[in-house]
């Protein structure tokens, strides 16, 4: 196992490609924040999630993510390199876990970075802002676990803009679903089972009650989702041929 993290690490390290995308991560994600942090003017009675409003960028930074892991196994199968890579650690179990291991590593600093910045835009732009563990923390298992998704569904469908293109579509195209049904009862219930949806209730502080889904329920929603992928690309990896 340690000879496979470190050629995956190798592999990873070498492409400069990934570590623009995750800096450009982390930038994104800060700089929504602040635009939206910055938006918001009020002197008193505000009744914003100001926690919230300040992670607001994590949305646009999960998209990142979730190409970034997209490209780490679907660019193997585009080129071939993933026969090289199968005849260097020929146990394909092993080969997954050590591309999990690594993407969520690196794709942790990256998103202890920008949830870190985002908390500190939202700190200096937002009046009564106050810092709380459990959106910072979640935020980061959020953009680990949407890696993860995206990682399971490329090593399945073989391709990294399909990969991307579906993990794109559960993150943005389903809550535009879920608004879009007349009923309020089959819209909550969209809610609490769509990834996104679901995940980032975690960063809510306020009006808990009214959220469709609890905050480390609605995170264990998209571990649920995370997971899935995650087994469905080890099952076709396992049965089908390089």
């Amino acid at each position: 196992m340690t000879a496979a993290l470190h050629a995956e690490w190798t592999k990873l390290r070498t492409s400069a490609g990934n570590w623009w995308m995750l800096g450009g991560a982390a930038v994104a994600t800060v700089g929504l924040s602040a635009f939206a942090a910055a938006s918001i003017s009020c002197v008193a009675g505000c009744t914003s999630d100001f926690t919230k409003v300040s992670l607001t960028g994590v949305q646009l930074g999960q998209a990142v993510f979730a190409i970034l892991a997209a490209l780490l196994i679907g660019n193997e199968y585009a080129s071939g390199m993933v026969r090289v890579s199968l005849a260097a650690v020929p146990s394909r179990t092993r080969l997954l876990l050590s591309k999990a291991a690594v993407l969520v590593a690196v794709t942790s600093v990256a998103a202890v970075a920008g949830v870190a910045g985002s908390l500190l835009a939202g700190r200096m732009l937002l009046p009564a802002h106050e810092f709380l563990w459990r959106p910072a923390i979640g935020s980061v298992l959020y953009l680990e676990l949407v890696a993860l998704l995206s990682l399971g569904l490329a090593t399945a469908v073989r391709s990294p803009a399909g990969a991307a293109g579906i993990v794109l579509g559960l993150m943005y195209a389903w809550p535009l679903i879920s608004r879009a049904f007349g009923d309020k009862t089959w819209s909550r219930r969209l809610d609490q089972i769509g990834p996104m949806t679901a995940g980032t209730a975690v960063q809510a502080t306020k009006d808990l009650a009214a959220l469709p889904i609890g905050p480390w329920h609605g995170l264990g929603v998209l571990a649920l989702w995370a997971l899935g992928a995650m087994l469905l690309g080890w099952g076709v990896l396992l049965r089908r041929d390089a």
